[in-house]
């Protein structure tokens, strides 16, 4: 039997460690820099949404599933910024 989780072949290999090297300074310089902590704010809300774009087409043939929830998601991160940027 495969070790390997389906979970864990939706990303690609490469995107963990170069997500995780770019937030360590992305991090620290939003708690070092004064007003930086909208930057951190805005990554940490980046993040997923740009994981989420790169699942939609890397997965749409292999797992139509996952990249209709993922297209769902980024719908909703783009209605939230359309709402709020409406409302404020």
């Amino acid at each position: 039997m495969n070790a390997e989780h389906h979970e864990t072949r939706v990303l690609p290999t490469w995107l963990y460690p170069a997500a995780f090297w770019l937030a360590l300074p992305v991090l620290l310089l939003s708690l070092l820099l004064p007003g930086g902590e909208r930057l951190g704010v805005w990554f940490m809300m980046a993040v997923p949404a740009v994981a989420a774009a790169v699942v939609v087409p890397l997965n749409w043939r292999r797992d139509r599933a996952v990249s209709v929830a993922a297209l769902v998601a980024l719908t909703g991160v783009v209605g939230v910024a359309v709402l709020k940027s409406a409302l404020f």
